[in-house]
């Protein structure tokens, strides 16, 4: 597989430092505030990532933590009272609950920087020791200058990152631009004992903590929104290197933005959308297929529009595939509708064509997570078993194409919705028992009944109680297709 690596500058083979096992690790949340729609856009990306790497064979082990310690955490919880442990946690709770009903796959792990105080003052300890690092009066700064590399990852010029760091002038550290891995506080909401007095860690070197603890060896990738790539993923390659001699990561991916009408999304401009809110409107396939319309790296404006046009998209893929699975087992016998038998034959031209855009899918996945191709590919194989379905069955070859959407449908994570119809129960009986059907014991009993009963109708040329009884069914959430391999339905 290729992916584009963001210290290379190109798209290079990814090669696991073990040929079974990729760890990936993922900048996660700071959970001051509600998980929003850009969050989700960029671990849904990397949710794709991981389960196609599951779907080559790999295992994977996927780190991403939690920090928990921050100043937005701290301006957050003088501003509102509240206690930091209490707030984050919630937070964290509420957005992996989130995360889940978008299908995310969760992390292996999801460590806390409160929970790895210990890990990070002896990280900084040895930065120390081995002349990476200095003390002063305000904390302990990593010394930019005794790492060669820095900047590697950016391509920032370090004397405009010097510039740039003279708005904050601590004229206690030796450059401008060395960064903090230990800051000392005086009362502050959060802070901990530390060898250089009270304080609290920086927020780059919780990361190189955390990874070292977890992975135990260099990184596969190291995966984020590329606004971490500097300072952030600058500075976590600088201090974890320089404290372990060795590669911190092999593979750097960076997720593109999430805009608003073009706008950086922001609570000043009113054009803060939660995740929460986004699934309040929309469904959380029709939300993940809308974040693969962009290719990962390409940035992505949130449009409601194209959000319903792809809950439509989403049912198509959906009904195309229920009718798949309905000629397949129909083909095997297994279900047979009257009308419904169609002639069986090896269909050499569609047993090619079909392998091929299943092997184009997966093609465009191995190119850099190429979505938007993929998901066309997808979208062909679609049509074309539909179109195969509707003359005759190949029955080998639509079995492996159904086998093929499920896997890749899988990948995507896009999962059928299956709506119960348990709770209609009550208003299904009423229904069979005003048009004279005897009392059933479930709802698909009754729902069986009252398909029964309309299709006696239109044998018998009833038209009149055939409408009646699609239209008093829908009328209850129901909707009845009629489908050239027979009668299918579906909640409304």
């Amino acid at each position: 597989m290729k992916l584009f690596n963001s210290l290379s500058k190109r798209v290079e083979e990814l090669k696991p430092v073990d040929d079974k096992k990729i760890i990936m690790y993922v900048c996660g949340l700071t959970p001051y505030d509600s998980a929003h729609i850009g969050h989700a856009r960029a671990f849904v990306s990397f949710d794709i990532l991981k389960r196609f790497l599951i779907k080559k064979g790999f295992s994977v082990f996927h780190i991403q933590n939690i920090t928990d310690v921050d100043d937005k955490i701290i301006k957050r919880c003088k501003e509102t009272g509240a206690d930091p442990k209490k707030l984050t946690e919630t937070n964290h709770s509420e957005a992996l609950a989130l995360f889940g009903r978008i299908r995310i796959i969760p992390a292996d792990v999801y460590p806390k920087v409160t929970e790895h105080i210990s890990e990070i003052i002896a990280m900084v300890s040895t930065l120390i020791d081995k002349n990476h690092a200095y003390e002063t009066q305000t904390g302990v700064y990593f010394d930019i200058s005794s790492f060669a590399c820095y900047g590697a990852l950016s391509g920032q010029d370090l004397e405009l990152i010097r510039a740039g760091s003279r708005f904050e002038v601590d004229e206690s550290k030796k450059d401008p631009a060395d960064f903090a891995l230990w800051k000392k506080t005086k009362g502050e909401i959060l802070e901990f004992e530390s060898p250089w007095g009270r304080g609290r860690p920086g927020w780059h070197i919780e990361c190189s903590a955390m990874s070292d603890k977890y992975a135990k060896r260099t990184l596969d990738i190291h995966g984020g929104a590329r606004d971490l790539i500097f300072p952030h993923h600058e500075n976590e390659i600088a201090q974890s290197e320089a404290f372990s001699g060795k590669r911190f990561c092999n593979c750097w991916v960076h997720t593109g933005f999430l805009t608003v009408e073009g706008e950086k999304m922001s609570k000043s401009l009113g054009n803060f959308i939660t995740l929460g809110e986004a699934l309040s409107k929309n469904t959380p396939n029709a939300l993940r297929l809308f974040y693969m319309q962009a290719h990962y790296r390409s940035p992505l404006d949130y449009d409601p529009d194209l959000l319903e046009s792809m809950e439509e998209s989403v049912e198509r893929i959906f009904n195309s595939l229920g009718l798949i699975r309905e000629a397949q087992l129909g083909a095997n016998g297994s279900l047979e509708s009257k009308g419904a038998k169609r002639a069986h034959h090896e269909d050499l031209e569609f047993r090619k064509k079909s392998d091929e855009l299943i092997s184009s899918f997966y093609k465009h996945m191995e190119d850099d997570l190429n979505t938007p191709e993929a998901i066309a590919s997808l979208y062909s194989l679609l049509r074309l078993a539909n179109s195969h379905i509707s003359a005759g069955i190949d029955p080998e070859q639509i079995t492996k194409v159904r086998e093929s959407l499920e896997g890749i449908l899988w990948v995507l994570g896009l999962e059928e919705e299956k709506k119960g119809i348990g709770e209609k129960a009550d208003a299904l009986s009423s229904l069979l028992e005003e048009l004279g059907g005897k009392k059933v014991e479930t709802a698909e009993k009754a729902l069986e009944a009252l398909i029964s009963m309309r299709d006696l109708a239109r044998e018998a040329k009833d038209y009149k109680r055939s409408d009646i009884i699609r239209s008093k069914l829908k009328s209850i959430g129901i909707i009845l297709e009629d489908k050239a391999g027979g009668i299918r339905w579906k909640i409304a």
